[in-house]
């Protein structure tokens, strides 16, 4: 049976043939191996077409600023999965990266819709600070949080987002989601009736947006980063392990406080 056109499975990112291996039209053992960065082949990749030299300073100040946060939930799961299972590397660097959701890394992604929402609006010819309290106060009304902003320890302005916002600025990108986000921030207590600050998963939105970035791939730059950072948590687990003990340390922390069997401990139930 012959199979509709529309039904082909396609893809445009790469092909081979016995003789060479094409990535994006592009030949990658005489064009791309040791030619280009590894930055600029992600976004080729991403996006089927070479960055600017602004586009791709801007992605890589966004990769260098999320790699590494240090223990948290998910790189501690990770060091745990991997004193577990010391054989498998890739299993405890993936139990790292689904930790990527709404709260750590995801919120990115999220960030980047809202803020494309404001856009939308103020290129329909709203003023900036209408366009972004509608946007927040519609997805309060709607139960959703307004992400990309506060943080539990920098309680003041995350100091990576003016990091970054200062790397958009000198790569000559477009600001605009930079003023967007700067608008919201202003407007937040109106919304929540409290101040919060960005941090720099609403800054890596800002910047990237302003450089072309497709907002569909938000997700995966801080994923991307991220698995770095777990890579080298890996690489100290082999040398200096710390994962049983951390395991040990949410036992000794932990209160349990179900019921237990008479006996148990030495004192009655």
């Amino acid at each position: 049976m012959k199979i509709g056109k529309a039904t082909v499975p396609r893809t445009s990112i790469s092909t081979s043939d016995a003789h060479s291996i094409v990535i994006r039209g592009h030949d990658l053992s005489k064009e791309l191996i040791g030619k280009v960065s590894f930055v600029d082949h992600f976004f080729l990749l991403l996006t089927g077409h070479w960055p600017t030299a602004g586009q791709s300073a801007v992605l890589n100040a966004t990769l260098v600023a999320i790699a590494e946060h240090g223990l948290v939930p998910s790189v501690q799961a990770a060091r745990m999965t991997f004193a577990a299972a010391p054989d498998a590397m890739q299993g405890a660097v993936a139990a790292g990266i689904l930790g990527c959701g709404s709260v750590v890394l995801g919120s990115s992604e999220t960030a980047g819709r809202m803020f494309s929402e404001i856009d939308a609006r103020v290129q329909a010819g709203a003023a900036i600070d209408d366009a972004a309290l509608e946007v927040m106060k519609s997805w309060r009304a709607a139960g959703r949080s307004v992400p990309g902003f506060g943080h539990p320890l920098h309680k003041e302005r995350d100091e990576r987002v003016g990091a970054l916002f200062d790397a958009a600025r000198a790569a000559g990108t477009d600001l605009r989601f930079v003023a967007i986000a700067e608008a919201a921030e202003a407007l937040l207590p109106e919304v929540l009736g409290k101040p919060l600050k960005l941090n720099v998963s609403g800054a890596i939105p800002a910047v990237l947006l302003g450089a072309g970035f497709p907002v569909e791939g938000l997700k995966g730059v801080p994923m991307l980063a991220r698995t770095a950072g777990l890579i080298a948590h890996m690489v100290e687990e082999i040398r200096q392990p710390i994962g049983f003990a951390l395991s040990y340390q949410a036992t000794r922390e932990a209160l349990y406080d179900g019921e237990v069997p008479a006996g148990f401990g030495g004192h009655p139930a």
